[in-house]
């Protein structure tokens, strides 16, 4: 009787408790589901939630761009919040990443589960229903907390989601309109998927490029979650997906990860077949390409999941469907909350099973390769580094040696000599994601695959490299010191290799100093200057009395090696008074954005200019395009984009008179088509063949069955893979590159060779596809094909560049290009 009494109050106690955690609707004072929920209410509600249940810890792990915060709950028992920091670092231990005896005989049995909602902001169904799970979480769903951590990440991308539901908001009709031609459905450009910089933040997790990445990394790292859950939402035809996911599985994902997603998926299953709602699996999302939010934790060992569920920036508060029925706010959030809350569920029955697991994938002895040797300028080295620090990847140096095995730029097994070079072994925690990303070329059961199917490091970095199959010996010695510039009577040298040397170019420029460029090698004072190296003169600069001050403390900022020097003449090559050496024009650039331009693509402009090279740019919209005088910008760059409504005929001729009076346009991917064919301009499209071939090949297709189609079409693919390519270092274009480039094709659009014109980097008549899925009629299709060219046109010049070195951010080797391309190609004016 007294157990009884005791019981009773207990429960009593707890209900006193839980009652004093309100609803998501009680606390925003409408139901969840009948509007979108504005950033800061969310994050107050989880503060509420926070500040009311012993079960909850609400922190904040950043902020955006727009200086939104970013914020994760921790939501588990009162016991396991006594004790989190244990059972943190327990989870650490056991997968070799923390050494720490006091838990190394500790045999954990918590699970821990990390939900991340509304990684693209339009997607905005998943942080209303981020709410919803928490309450579920605090009051009917305890028991699931006993021996399960959870971690709640309530909108991963807050400036999208206030983009979207700001739009919305001011829009929507009252009610609101299910019609799908409704303007409440047809969101504006650039939409509110992206986060502030227009990035794709489901595909930065491993490039960790934008503020929101990096911020949620260390929180992620800390903690190593046995799940992750990534909530998206798709067409709203799209009923649900959930895991199991689709073909292709990269081959280090484990049986028992491929299993588990079964499990999960099968609870799922059940709670939607009771309520009737459809739903699809093992289709369309794939585990392969390295930085989502399913593949990343998934590489790190967790069983990492997409959930989609219909709706997307279309759906709003409710629409009309295809199949007849009306698809609402309300429903989309029952069925992420539904998942949601089946997930930890599933991982509380299997919480010690997942923690054997866990451990398991962190063996790494039947990898390969064992290290990657990678060699190259220090700067460049240095950029992977960082990218490495990140993810809290370990990697040491070695210095006078030789490495054998897989050689990179051959393409073949091979040496690597090397004075000091970077080891990236395998023999470590995260050994599986080191060969996920350094690997020659991932194995692939199916080319029809979500995303780019290459992105080797060696290759992103333009490294020298060696996959080895032995443990390469490494130092803790790091090659990277601190350069120091001497003072020379004449000025200053530096050399021209990577964007290291170009931020500090354009730090110069707006720090008033006037900068040269040579456009041949030179030797002085005994030592070689390549192409594009800048020269510094006294004599430019002798109304700068802080010259000296000036430079030095910009070279330091970017650890630039400069060189003094005592005089201009030259050993051999050009003197710095000779017209080889030319004046840099600090360029005014105008970067079109708005309607007819990807939001990616200029995004990652965007950012280049703004975060990367730290250089000024106007934005400029197309719509104004017809009204804007061009003759106030020296440069405009097109990013990708689709321009003929705009660059009609007289729209190209305003463009063609901006170049023949000296301007320069940069044209980026899809962009260059916009003047194929066109009159007064030489670029052309390439042909895929003879026509007998194709009239072949397009008999041979028709045969092809229904049901064989799909997979027949892949030969016509190419879904992101890396070719070799030829360069012209000698063009200003290419200054600071070697005579082989390693790009990343993204399609099959290809182009003559410019008759009129520079070819800078081009693929020649024998084709190198080092990395990717690339079918035989796409690569046919790239023979004899332009990469990066230059077209003069009076005194201006159009710039080319076919595969975007911009893309996403991540592939670093092709930055340089873009920076020639703005600096010292066409240099001809000069703005006083």
């Amino acid at each position: 009787m007294k157990r009884l009494l005791i019981n009773t109050v207990f429960l009593l106690f707890t209900s006193i408790l839980a009652a004093q955690v309100q609803s998501p609707s009680e606390f925003l004072g409408y139901e969840i589901g009948t509007e979108f929920s504005r950033h800061a209410d969310v994050v107050r509600y989880f503060h509420h939630v926070s500040e009311n249940s012993d079960l909850v810890t609400y922190q904040q792990y950043g902020k955006t761009n727009e200086r939104r915060p970013l914020t994760y709950a921790v939501v588990t028992s009162e016991t396991n919040h006594s004790n989190l920091e244990a059972i943190r670092k327990t989870n650490l231990v056991q997968t070799g990443i923390l050494k720490d005896n006091a838990f190394a005989k500790v045999d954990p049995e918590t699970a821990i589960v990390w939900l991340s909602y509304n990684v693209h902001g339009n997607e905005a169904s998943s942080t209303e229903a981020a709410m919803a799970t928490l309450y579920e979480l605090v009051t009917s769903k305890k028991e699931y907390l006993n021996n399960t951590v959870v971690i709640i990440d309530p909108c991963v991308n807050p400036d999208g989601r206030d983009r979207y539901a700001n739009w919305y908001n001011q829009v929507k009709s009252t009610p609101y309109d299910p019609l799908q031609i409704a303007a409440e459905h047809d969101e504006p450009w650039p939409g509110g998927r992206p986060n502030h910089y227009l990035f794709d933040l489901n595909r930065d997790w491993m490039w960790a490029t934008q503020v929101e990445t990096q911020q949620r990394l260390k929180i992620y790292n800390k903690w190593m979650p046995h799940i992750h859950v990534d909530f998206h939402e798709q067409g709203i035809n799209e009923p649900y997906y959930f895991a199991p996911a689709a073909e292709p599985f990269h081959e280090v994902i484990t049986d028992f990860q491929r299993d588990f997603q079964t499990t999960i998926g099968k609870n799922h299953a059940k709670y939607f077949d009771e309520e009737g709602w459809l739903f699809f699996t093992k289709e369309r999302f794939d585990l392969l390409y390295p930085s989502y939010g399913d593949t990343y934790p998934i590489f790190m060992g967790a069983i990492g999941m997409t959930y989609e569920q219909a709706g997307h920036g279309r759906a709003g508060l409710g629409i009309n469907t295809d199949e007849g029925y009306e698809l609402t706010l309300i429903d989309r959030v029952a069925h992420h909350k539904t998942t949601g809350l089946s997930t930890v569920e599933v991982a509380s029955q299997n919480a010690q099973t997942l923690n054997t697991e866990f451990k398991n994938y962190f063996k790494n002895d039947n990898l390969k390769y064992k290290s990657y040797v990678l060699s190259g300028d220090s700067s460049r080295l240095k950029s992977l580094a960082e990218l490495l620090d990140k993810h809290e990847i370990i990697y040491g140096f070695a210095t006078d040696g030789t490495a054998t095995g897989f050689n990179y730029s051959q393409n073949k097994k091979g040496n690597l000599k090397y004075d000091s070079a970077m080891v990236v072994s395998t023999n470590q925690p995260k050994g599986k994601m080191v060969k996920v990303l350094f690997e020659p070329n991932a194995k692939l059961s199916t080319p029809l695959t979500y995303d780019i199917t290459a992105w080797s490091l060696p290759h992103a970095y333009g490294l020298e490299a060696i996959a080895s199959e032995t443990l390469v010996n490494t130092t803790a010695v790091s090659p990277f010191v601190d350069n120091i510039a001497t003072t020379g009577r004449a000025g200053y040298i530096a050399q021209w290799k990577s964007m290291q040397d170009a931020r500090f170019l354009a730090d110069l420029i707006k720090q008033g100093i006037r900068v040269r460029f040579t456009e041949k090698p030179f030797i002085n004072r005994r030592k070689s200057y390549d192409r594009g190296s800048l020269i510094l003169t006294r004599r430019d600069n002798k109304l700068n009395d802080d010259f000296d001050a000036t430079v030095k403390k910009i070279a330091a900022k970017h650890n630039v090696q400069l060189d003094g020097t005592s005089s201009s003449f030259s050993d051999a090559g050009p003197d710095f008074g000779s017209p080889e050496v030319k004046l840099i024009n600090p360029p005014k650039i105008a970067l079109l954005r708005g309607d007819n331009t990807s939001s990616l693509s200029y995004g990652a402009t965007w950012y280049f200019f703004e975060q990367t090279l730290e250089y000024p740019v106007t934005s400029v919209y197309t719509s104004s395009l017809s009204r804007t005088s061009l003759n106030q910008f020296d440069i405009i760059v097109m990013p990708s984009g689709w321009y003929n409504s705009i660059l009609t005929e007289d729209g190209l001729k305003k463009i063609k008179d901006f170049v023949q009076n000296g301007g320069k346009i940069i044209a980026i991917s899809n962009a260059v088509s916009s003047f194929a064919g066109k009159s007064g301009f030489s670029l052309k499209r390439k042909s895929s063949g003879s026509t007998t071939d194709e009239d072949e090949t397009q008999t041979d297709d028709k045969l092809i069955p229904y049901g064989d189609r799909e997979n027949a079409s892949t030969k016509n693919f190419i879904t992101g893979a890396i070719f070799k390519a030829k360069v012209d270092p000698t063009h200003p274009l290419a200054f600071g590159y070697p005579e082989n480039y390693f790009t990343l094709k993204l399609g099959s659009t290809s182009y003559d060779y410019l008759d009129k014109g520079f070819n800078v980097a081009w693929i020649p008549d024998e084709i190198t596809n080092v990395s990717g899925f690339a079918g035989e009629s796409a690569k046919e299709k790239l023979r004899k094909s332009m990469i990066f060219g230059e077209e003069r046109i009076g005194s201006g010049s159009i710039i080319y560049m076919v595969d975007d070195p911009l893309f996403r951010g991540f592939w670093e080797n092709g930055k340089l290009f873009f920076a020639n391309a703005l600096f010292f190609t066409n240099n001809n004016k000069f703005r006083l």
